[in-house]
């Protein structure tokens, strides 16, 4: 059976389902990489594993492959300026340039999130345009707070 798709009835599915947003972050080796993420998901409780799938043009990607490390960081809804910062394509130096964060295990953690993960790289999968990395929680912490979600192509506060 010969199935035809466009894209852009895809996007227009799965715009309905909204997700939390989060910036990626590692340290490669020119420094901190980051890039806004609603890709990202829990994937077992024994051992303790995430997922977050990155574009394969990603310097973040790039900067996973090269520590071995990733950080999740789950972005409070007042925090849509750092969505559409992380999302650009900016140098990494300026990107973290002005950005109030921490490093923890070896990944920056970004100031102000409602909750943050740092992880060790198990595996990267092939998933089309992105790779799928699976990494096993090191730590994690949950400031709290009220996240912002992606719905419809918007960034928005859960409360809208």
């Amino acid at each position: 059976m010969e199935r035809t798709l466009d894209v852009a009835s895809y996007r227009a599915a799965v715009g309905q389902m909204p997700t939390g947003v989060t910036v990626i972050t590692s340290v490669g080796e020119r420094g901190p990489s980051g890039l806004t993420a609603s890709a990202v998901c829990s994937l077992s409780l024994d051992p303790v594993l995430f997922v977050v799938c990155m574009d394969l043009g990603s310097r973040t990607l790039a900067a996973v492959r090269h520590s071995g490390r990733v950080g999740v960081n789950v972005l409070a809804e007042d925090q849509r300026w750092l969505a559409a910062h992380f999302a650009s394509k900016a140098p990494e130096h300026e990107k973290f340039g002005t950005i109030e964060h921490r490093e923890i295990d070896g990944v920056p953690v970004l100031n102000g999130v409602v909750a943050w993960l740092t992880g060790e790289l198990r595996e990267l999968l092939p998933g089309g345009d992105h790779m799928i990395g699976v990494a096993e929680v090191v730590s994690a912490d949950a400031p709290g707070g009220a996240p912002l979600v992606h719905h419809r192509g918007v960034y928005r506060a859960l409360s809208e």
